[in-house]
């Protein structure tokens, strides 16, 4: 009897250690997607009144994106971004989204394509000489440019659809630097309410390079919400605002 019970403690311990081995084989690392690859088409020149059009070939790998949950393009005079229009693509298929626009005056602009798509979002940008403008000069492009000093830095502010007075806003920001998500990186808003009175409110990185905070408007009216966005190179910020109900 005892050697029959030994015999069964010896086969059920195999078994252990059988299944173990078994877990330890499967694999457990997942491949990772591919990252988007957007190649903005702008114009180098044209005339002020006349048709522009501008497109993105959204790409992942080899493969042609036609599924893109958003694809938008932003557009600003030199010096103004906070007055920029957003102008919303065509998918043309087989990966290419375009948009029509005018300029009505001659100048500098700047052209920034919004690409969110499978789980990833990037934002490149191109300028644009409309009619007889003049590239600015170093110094005078630092002076219009105090809040986008830094090379090669994006920052797209995702616009609430609605606030609401005591009910959580989401403010969603994503940067990016040199076409590349900006990652580990101290984002916070700067929150001045109607009587300039001053609150801050933190962010989390909830993806690569995109940073959230949820914040209850305490009363209606117009808010300046700043961006400030700091690590050990850089300290940049940008100024936007939010309508309250």
């Amino acid at each position: 009897m005892k050697r029959f019970v030994i015999f069964m403690l010896g086969v059920a311990m195999l078994a252990v250690v059988a299944a173990c081995g078994k877990e330890e084989d499967v694999p457990t690392d997942a491949a990772l997607p591919e990252p988007l690859e957007v190649e903005l088409t702008v114009p180098e020149q044209a005339e002020a009144n006349e048709p522009v059009t501008v497109s993105a070939l959204v790409m992942q790998g080899n493969e042609e994106v036609e599924d893109a949950t958003e694809v938008e393009f932003e557009i600003w005079e030199e010096g103004k971004k906070d007055d920029s229009i957003h102008v919303e693509s065509t998918n043309e298929k087989k990966g290419i989204y375009s948009a029509e626009t005018t300029f009505e005056q001659d100048g500098i602009y700047h052209v920034q394509v919004h690409v969110t798509a499978r789980g990833m979002h990037i934002m490149p940008e191109k300028q644009i000489r409309i009619g007889e403008a003049q590239a600015e000069s170093e110094a005078e492009a630092t002076d219009h440019h105090d809040h986008e000093a830094t090379e090669g830095l994006a920052i797209h502010f995702v616009q609430p659809e609605e606030s609401k007075t005591g009910s959580e806003t989401e403010l969603m920001t994503h940067v990016q630097l040199e076409g590349k998500a900006l990652e580990n990186t101290n984002v916070r808003y700067e929150i001045a309410d109607p009587a300039d009175e001053i609150q801050w409110a933190e962010t989390e990185e909830t993806k690569p390079g995109e940073y959230i905070a949820n914040y209850k408007f305490p009363k209606a009216g117009t808010y300046k919400v700043t961006i400030h966005i700091e690590n050990e190179d850089l300290h940049e910020h940008e100024e936007h605002t939010v309508e309250v109900k």
